[in-house]
C-alpha cells in the first residue's frame, strides 16, 4: 500500500493581498489536493503574523469544508494551552458534526506567537503549557461519552471522538504521545534536529490504547518539485532567500538585496536555511526517491508535505507532479 501523503497549508498572505485573497487561495489549494488524492490538509494556529491568516483553524476548516467533499481537514495544530479544552471540544465537535469522518485535531503546546502577544493579548498564563498532558486527556474526555465534570456536557462534541494527534518537535511530544497511546506528528519540515531520536522513542515506548493499538507516526517534509532538476533548484534558492528575509524582517529589519545576499551566505543565514534540511527537490522521480528514503529515515506511516515553491502557479504544479510520481491518482 502506498504511504499516504498529506499537506500543510500555511494560508500565506502575500504583500498587497487581503485576508480574503489568502483564504480563497487556500480553498483552491484544498480542492486541487482533493482531486489529486491527498489524504488530508492541516492548518496551524499562529498569532500576530500578518503573513499567515490561519489564527483560528476551526473557522478556516469550517469554510474550506464547505467547499470540498471528502478530503480530511484538521489542525496542525491547535495550541491547546491558549484555550480551554471544553471550548476546543465544542469547536471541533461542531466540525465533526458538519463534516463526518473528515476532521482531525492536532494539538501543540507552544504559544504560536511572540511573548508580547502571548502575555498581553492572549492573556495566557505563562505556566499553562505545564498542564498540556492533563488538558489533552480532558479534551479527549469531552469528545467521548465520559464527561470530566458531572452535569456538564460539551455539545456539540460529546460522542464525536474526534481523532487527536500530538504534535511536536522535541522529545516531549514523542514521550507524551507514546504514554497516552495517541498518534504522533513530528514537525521536521522546520525543526529537523530531533527527528530520529523522537520517532524512535515513540515507537519503542508506545503504550497501546483501545482506539490505537499500534503507534502511528506522521513526519513532515518539504517538497519542491518541477519539470526539471534545474528549475526545482532555482525555486529552492528563491524559497531560501524568502525564508531568510522573513526571519530577519520579523525582528524589524528591512533588507536590501545586497544585504540579503550577505546574510544568506552568513552563518546565521545557513542556520535559518538548515531549518529546511529535510527537503525533496527535483523532478517527480527525484522527489519520490527522496521521500521513500525519508519515510524510512523518519520511521513514518504517513508523510505531511510542506510545498515550498516560488509562486502560487509553481506550487500548484509541484502538487500535481508529486501526486503523479507517488501514484495518488492510481
Amino acid at each position: 500500500m502506498t504511504t499516504p501523503l498529506s499537506l500543510i497549508d500555511f494560508c500565506t498572505r502575500y504583500p498587497g493581498e487581503s485576508v480574503r485573497d489568502a483564504t480563497a487561495r487556500s480553498v483552491k489549494f484544498a480542492q486541487q489536493a482533493e482531486s489529486l488524492g491527498y489524504s488530508r490538509i492541516w492548518y496551524s494556529e499562529h498569532h500576530n503574523m500578518s503573513t499567515i491568516v490561519s489564527s483560528t483553524p476551526a473557522v478556516l476548516i469550517a469554510h474550506i469544508g464547505a467547499h470540498t467533499k471528502k478530503i480530511r481537514l484538521g489542525s496542525g495544530g491547535v495550541m491547546l494551552p491558549n484555550h480551554s479544552p471544553y471550548v476546543s471540544a465544542e469547536q471541533f465537535g461542531m466540525l465533526a458534526e458538519l463534516y463526518p469522518d473528515r476532521i482531525d485535531l492536532g494539538l501543540g503546546r507552544a504559544p504560536g506567537t511572540d511573548q508580547q502577544t502571548l502575555g498581553r493579548a492572549l492573556r495566557r498564563d505563562p505556566r499553562a503549557a505545564e498542564n498540556f498532558p492533563q488538558d489533552v486527556q480532558e479534551l479527549q474526555a469531552w469528545l467521548s461519552n465520559n464527561s470530566p465534570i458531572p452535569g456538564v456536557t460539551a455539545f456539540p462534541g460529546v460522542g464525536t471522538n474526534v481523532p487527536l494527534y500530538i504534535l511536536g518537535s522535541s522529545m516531549f511530544g514523542a514521550s507524551l504521545a507514546a504514554k497516552l497511546g495517541l498518534p504522533y506528528s513530528f514537525a521536521s519540515h522546520f525543526a529537523p534536529q530531533q527527528l530520529e531520536q523522537a520517532t524512535t522513542y515513540y515507537r519503542e515506548n508506545y503504550e497501546p490504547s483501545e482506539r490505537y493499538p499500534e503507534p502511528y507516526c506522521i513526519a513532515a517534509v518539504n517538497v519542491t518539485a518541477s519539470s526539471s532538476t534545474e528549475d526545482a533548484k532555482r525555486q529552492q534558492e528563491i524559497v531560501h532567500r524568502q525564508r531568510v528575509r522573513a526571519f530577519v524582517q520579523r525582528q524589524g529589519t528591512v533588507l536590501t538585496e545586497g544585504q540579503l545576499d550577505t546574510i544568506v551566505n552568513s552563518y546565521q543565514g545557513r542556520q535559518i536555511i538548515d531549518m529546511l534540511r529535510y527537503t525533496a527537490v527535483g523532478t517527480g522521480e527525484e522527489v519520490k526517491e527522496y521521500l521513500e528514503w525519508f519515510k524510512d529515515h523518519a520511521k513514518a506511516d504517513e508523510l505531511m508535505i510542506s510545498l515550498q515553491s516560488a509562486s502560487e502557479e509553481e506550487q500548484a504544479a509541484s502538487m500535481e507532479i508529486l501526486a503523479d510520481a507517488w501514484g495518488l491518482r492510481g
